[in-house]
C-alpha cells in the first residue's frame, strides 16, 4: 500500500512501526466449548446421582442416516430415553434431557464424551442453568462411559443389526418397544437379576428413620 503512494520504507522500520501501532490481524480462537469436570467420578449409590449419554448412527432402507440419544442411570441401568431423529443438535439434547427431569427429577451428575454438540454453548447454558455437573470423559477412552457403551452394544447387536428401517417413523417405533423391553422385561446381573425398572423402585427402599437403605449394595 505503501509503495502505491510512492512511498520506499526500509522493511525493519516498517515492521517496527507496525508493532508500535499494534496493527497485527487477530487470530481467530475456536469457538468456545463446554469443558466440565474431568476429576475422577465414584460409583453411583443411588438412581438419579449419574447418568451417561452417548449417540448412535444407523441407516434408513433408503440410504439416509440418522442418529440416536442414549441416556442410561448408571445405577438402575434404565434407559432413560433412546431418541431418533436425522440431526440432534446441542439444543435438542437439553430439550430431552428437561423432559426427563421433569419425569423422574435432576441427576447430580451427567457423563458424555467430547462430540460437538455435547461441548456446544447451549449444553454449557443448560448445565449452569440447572445446576448439574457435566463430566467429561478424556479423548479417546470410551470405556470411562461404560454404562452407556454397553447398553450402546446391546441396541446395536439386538436391534439395530437385526432391523432393516423403513422410516424415521419405523425406527422410532421399533425403538421404543426395544427400549420398553429392556426396561421392563429384561433381568440384569449387574443389578442381581432384576429389571431397570424393578431396580429403580426397589434398590432404595426408605427405612422407619426416614433414610434410605441401598439394597444394591447387598445383592
Amino acid at each position: 500500500m505503501l509503495a502505491r503512494e510512492g512511498i520506499v520504507m526500509n522493511n525493519k522500520k516498517l515492521l517496527r512501526l507496525y508493532r508500535e501501532e499494534n496493527l497485527r490481524v487477530r487470530r481467530r480462537r475456536g469457538r468456545k466449548r463446554a469443558m466440565g469436570t474431568r476429576a475422577p467420578m465414584t460409583l453411583p449409590q443411588a438412581p438419579n446421582q449419574r447418568w451417561s449419554l452417548d449417540f448412535v448412527s444407523n441407516t434408513l432402507a433408503c440410504g439416509r442416516r440418522f442418529r440416536m440419544l442414549a441416556v442410561v442411570d448408571d445405577f438402575t441401568r434404565e434407559c432413560l430415553a433412546l431418541v431418533a431423529d436425522t440431526s440432534l443438535s446441542g439444543a435438542r439434547v437439553g430439550r430431552e434431557l428437561d423432559a426427563i427431569i421433569a419425569a423422574r427429577g435432576k441427576p447430580l451428575m451427567i457423563v458424555s464424551d467430547n462430540g460437538t454438540e455435547l461441548t456446544s454453548l447451549a449444553i454449557l447454558r443448560w448445565a449452569q442453568d440447572r445446576p448439574i455437573e457435566w463430566h467429561y470423559i478424556a479423548p479417546g477412552k470410551p470405556q470411562q462411559n461404560g454404562y452407556v457403551e454397553s447398553f450402546n452394544g446391546r441396541l446395536r447387536d439386538e436391534c439395530l443389526n437385526e432391523t432393516l428401517f423403513a422410516s424415521l417413523g419405523h425406527a422410532r417405533s421399533v425403538l421404543r418397544n426395544w427400549r420398553d423391553d429392556y426396561n421392563h422385561v429384561r433381568p440384569h446381573s449387574g443389578i442381581g437379576g432384576l429389571t431397570p425398572a424393578d431396580a429403580a423402585r426397589r434398590l432404595v427402599q426408605p427405612r422407619p428413620d426416614g433414610h434410605h437403605d441401598n439394597l444394591g449394595l447387598y445383592l
